[in-house]
């Protein structure tokens, strides 16, 4: 799922600060694929991330929706310690898990447990305008609902552009893990998005609210309606954000 690194470039700087947002989500998945028919709506998620003198911090929880209610939550945490005195090194640990349910058809999982461990290599530009992460982990998955446990591995690569003098922000990232229990046994998941920032406009600083779009890449990732999670799509989004 979703883990926007958008403050690598405070890791990188040794500043003390805080970020945190929200972003709430509309998916067009139900509408554009046929067997995704039973996919949530909505979702919203909360993003924190705080370095300090040592590495940083980040968190996120992914909470889905129906019109009726929630369909599930996924949450990450991770934590980095610094390696190297200009940061750019650094030891990664990561551990994530969820829960899911498809509505209509009776069919529910569990993310099982992951627990990652690995390094990471940070960069950012001059300017801070321009930021690049990429981890190679260890992954241990937990024994859940209907599969044992299993040793494995995942890549994640995150990136950050602003441009526009700050008005328009590039994102995203890319994780390719192991997995056992799919065709191929990989698994592909990208989430680039697209944001113009209000708070860049004439009069209106202050305004930390952003609108714009995500679109979800997967194969072997997303549960259709019958259960199946063996076929790629691109699912977009309208999003708005609002940045603390």
């Amino acid at each position: 799922m979703k883990k926007l690194f958008f403050f690598a470039a405070l890791l990188l700087t040794g500043m003390s600060a805080y970020a945190q947002n929200v972003q709430l989500h509309y998916d067009m998945g139900h509408s554009i694929y046929d067997d995704l028919g039973g996919r949530p709506n909505v979702t919203s998620t909360v993003e924190m991330f705080k370095p300090d003198k040592w590495g940083s911090t980040f968190m996120f929880t992914d909470i889905d929706y129906f019109s009726d209610g929630s369909a599930g939550a996924y949450w990450e945490i991770y934590r980095e310690f610094n390696l190297t005195k200009n940061k750019q090194w650094a030891f990664h640990m990561e551990y994530n898990g969820g829960s899911t349910s498809i509505e209509h058809t009776a069919i529910a999982s569990r993310f099982q447990h992951a627990f990652l461990a690995g390094g990471a290599w940070n960069w950012v530009s001059q300017d801070f305008s321009r930021n690049f992460s990429f981890q190679a982990m260890y992954k241990y998955y937990f024994k859940g609902m209907g599969s044992g446990a299993f040793n494995g591995f995942q890549t994640t690569a995150v990136w950050g552009l602003n441009f526009a003098g700050g008005l328009c922000t590039f994102s995203g990232f890319a994780d390719l893990w192991y997995n056992p229990n799919v065709n191929g046994k990989l698994i592909f998941l990208s989430e680039p998005q697209f944001w113009v920032n209000f708070n860049k406009l004439r009069g209106m600083d202050g305004v930390n609210v952003s609108v714009g779009t995500e679109v979800e890449l997967s194969n072997n990732f997303v549960f259709n309606n019958v259960g199946i999670n063996n076929s790629f799509y691109a699912i977009p989004t309208l999003a708005v954000k609002w940045t603390f």
